[in-house]
């Protein structure tokens, strides 16, 4: 069907998902919580098929990083076809192939970039994890698996046995440690003592010949967990787990599927932290918007025998020039540091937003991966739980472990583990910095103060002039309009409160019927945003880096009032919505690799 006939007062729409109801399988998701039949698209904004126009926070679940039909990309999808150079090419090499992996290893950090390695693999970030764990287990000898409560890798068997919500751990080799959550610590305490117990626990499992870990093949982490619940790591956790691995022989795996090419505002989340893993796996915002994921490793990983992992679609000429394209584009436009600066806009001004709101519980992120969690403080230990955790938490604050033991005798190498050798490094070194520019152990500047990065401003051919305004004004957004309502407050620095001593109150319990209201609530002001946690609680938001300060103070000004309206409104929880609105938030299933 022609777009222009899906075009109308809704009735087509209804139609198609009507249509897609009755013929698309149980497990669909999206389509379920929003029920949006998308026909155009631009930068930020998409509209239905019945003439409403959104705000888009979910950019294709991060994939999307420089928003819908960005010139750039389009152009570089354009130069491919114009010149009929074939679509599909396996794993033959190819000049749009050269250019891609020139631009990629032009942004790894350098102490992976210099020896480094690329696997092409079939075009989903859970594909890669796969691959990256037969890697691991190939170079090591070795079959276990290290992974995060929480995480999320993948749909495919492999990837999902490593993610939080996977099988229990017997048959597939995985042992499974506490990710340091402050809002809810594993160890009930939070903060800088939370992430050292963490450490400490995972040190003690590893040596503990009675401990019952599989011999591990590699540690696998997300620098920043997405569908978990947005749970930036500690930068000085990161570092630990860094020392603890490359003590003992273990490849460190970092899953930067969703937070990489500029998200977090560093170009890699392992940036902010000066880690330097030794195998990195890529997908979503790598294509522009088109399906590739790779694997990028060091060298001496590099012993499995050809064919040991393949795809069919591994070759996919349109996805790594749009790639190519974006990856440039974020690089020479210093967008990772727009996102920085962004992010912490947001962060600032919903925090003093949730100040005396009980029911926001935790409001955390990193750069424009932004999460408020929502709680329901009425459920739970009365008072001072709601305070347990001051609201925003920064990640990376102050923690300050030491390293991990240089030796492990009771754990014996493989003949293939000249990759740890010293010529390997595992931590950027001191002359080294981030492509955000500060030093790798310190809180990248751009963090710090909105007033010193420039506007964004979006071009004719980025951002019409309608995607700063779609559908109805909400009150708050009228009155900022109109100069009866100040700006937002400069974006804060990294910070936290210290471990203060002794255990903290347990939070309230998670709401996930609110977030689903919210949700909704979003959805009818125009504005699209994702659902994610433990518990299907916390509101996700993950706009492209190309987001205008006009766009910005639009999405804040929609979101909040959404959860204002959540809260006072009668009948707006999930169970009271019509069934096709109702979400399907299964336990970290909503990434979909």
């Amino acid at each position: 069907m022609a777009l222009a006939a899906v075009s109308d007062d809704g009735g087509a729409a209804q139609g198609i998902l009507r249509r897609q109801a009755l013929r698309e399988s149980a497990a669909r998701t999206y389509a379920r919580a929003l029920p949006v039949v998308p026909v155009r698209a631009r930068g930020m904004t998409v509209e239905g098929a019945d003439g409403r126009r959104y705000l888009d926070c979910l950019s294709g679940a991060g994939a999307l990083a420089l928003g819908h039909h960005h010139p750039v990309v389009l152009d570089a999808i354009r130069a491919v076809l114009d010149a009929e150079a074939p679509l599909q090419v396996l794993d033959l090499a190819t000049p749009v192939k050269d250019a891609f992996t020139d631009e990629l290893f032009a942004t790894l950090p350098p102490g992976l970039a210099a020896r480094a390695r690329v696997q092409f693999c079939g075009p989903a970030g859970t594909d890669a994890v796969e691959a990256a764990l037969k890697l691991v287990r190939t170079a090591t000898g070795r079959d276990g698996v290290l992974a995060f409560s929480g995480a999320y890798h993948g749909m495919t068997a492999g990837a999902l046995a490593a993610s939080g919500g996977g099988p229990s751990s017997g048959a597939s080799g995985v042992t499974r440690l506490p990710f340091p959550y402050d809002y809810r610590c594993p160890f009930g305490v939070g903060g800088e003592h939370g992430a050292e117990l963490s450490a400490r626990w995972t040190e003690k499992l590893l040596d503990d010949p009675k401990g019952g870990a599989v011999d591990p093949a590699g540690m696998i982490l997300e620098p920043v967990q997405g569908e978990g619940g947005v749970i930036p790591a500690p930068d000085g956790w990161l570092r630990r787990m860094r020392d603890i691995t490359a003590a003992r022989s273990i490849p460190l795996i970092a899953d930067e599927v969703q937070t990489g090419v500029g998200r977090t505002g560093a170009f890699w989340a392992v940036d902010h932290s000066g880690v330097v893993p030794d195998v990195m796996v890529l997908s979503k915002a790598i294509g522009g918007g088109l399906p590739l994921a790779v694997v990028v490793y060091h060298e001496d990983l590099d012993v499995w025998p050809p064919g040991a992992h393949a795809g069919t679609f591994r070759g996919n000429q349109l996805a790594m020039a749009a790639g190519a394209a974006t990856l440039a584009h974020v690089r020479e436009n210093n967008l990772a540091e727009r996102a920085a600066t962004v992010g912490a806009r947001m962060l600032d001004r919903l925090r003093q937003f949730a100040t005396g709101r009980r029911w926001i519980g935790d409001v955390r992120g990193r750069g424009l991966m932004i999460g408020l969690e929502l709680v329901d403080p009425e459920a739970g230990p009365a008072g001072a739980a709601g305070n347990a955790t001051p609201v925003g938490h920064a990640p990376g604050a102050g923690y300050a472990a030491g390293p991990g033991p240089a030796t492990n005798a009771d754990r014996k190498g493989s003949p293939h583990q000249a990759f740890q050798s010293e010529a390997s490094p595992h931590q950027a070194s001191a002359h080294q910095t981030s492509p955000s520019g500060a030093a790798p152990h310190q809180v990248p500047p751009s963090e710090a103060a909105l007033h010193q990065a420039p506007p964004h401003k979006a071009s004719p051919s980025e951002a019409a002039p309608s995607e700063a305004a779609p559908n109805e004004m909400t009150p708050r957004e009228g009155a900022r309009r109109t100069g009866a309502q100040g700006g937002s407050a400069g974006g804060a620095p990294d910070g936290g409160a210290p471990y203060a001593g002794g255990p903290r109150a347990a939070a309230p319990p998670a709401d996930p019927e609110l977030a689903a209201a919210v949700q909704q609530e979003c959805l009818r002001r125009g504005l699209i945003v994702e659902l994610g946690g433990r518990h299907g609680a916390v509101i996700r938001l993950l706009p492209p880096l190309t987001i205008t300060d006009e766009q910005t103070e639009a999405v804040l000004d929609r979101l909040t009032d959404a959860l204002d309206a959540a809260i006072r409104t009668p009948g707006a929880r999930s169970r009271e919505l019509p069934l096709p609105a109702a979400p399907f938030a299964p336990q970290l299933a909503g990434d979909h690799r």
